[in-house]
């Protein structure tokens, strides 16, 4: 099957829900948990959440669809607190879909999303080794860690990783 990269738009919303709430559960449930993994499902990934990442001014969401379903999406947007830094918030392939390039390929685009960013950044949680691997394939490198992925309080660490763009 064949899956184009697009922007996102509110008719969207049910579907990327749907595929991000799969995607958690196969991704997360093995560390964190099915109860902990809905409740941050449940605060990240509401309806409301996902719409005002779709009209952010400043960002862009993507999805690959195929015409019948969307196998993936992806979010990015300027970071606010670094100059020149686009901040990659999220970027998922159903689990069925996913070693089909359809991740590679909303990166390809989202990388070429903000001419102005010099570096892109991410966090991934520490235990996402299949991410982590992913991300430095792209070529991301990391540079920190923290203890908080996805909030104050969450007690979930994460790497912070990076890559350095072109210029367009």
């Amino acid at each position: 099957m064949v899956y184009f990269v697009r922007t996102a738009s509110e008719r969207d919303i049910e579907q990327v829900r749907a595929l991000l709430t799969e995607t958690f559960h196969d991704t997360y449930d093995p560390f964190y948990g099915a109860l902990q993994v809905q409740r941050m499902i449940d605060g990240w990934h509401s309806p409301a959440a996902i719409r005002s990442r779709i009209l952010k001014k400043g960002g862009e969401f993507l999805v690959a669809d195929n015409g019948q379903e969307i196998g993936g999406m992806g979010y990015a947007a300027m970071y606010r607190k670094m100059t020149k830094t686009a901040m990659l918030h999220q970027l998922y392939v159903k689990p069925s879909c996913q070693r089909g390039g359809i991740g590679r390929d909303i990166f390809a685009e989202l990388e070429t999303c903000f001419p102005d960013a010099e570096i892109m950044r991410l966090e991934v949680a520490l235990q996402n080794t299949s991410a982590i691997s992913f991300y430095s394939r792209l070529g991301f490198a990391e540079v920190d860690r923290m203890e908080e992925f996805g909030g104050p309080a969450s007690g979930l660490p994460a790497i912070i990783m990076e890559k350095r763009l072109l210029p367009h």
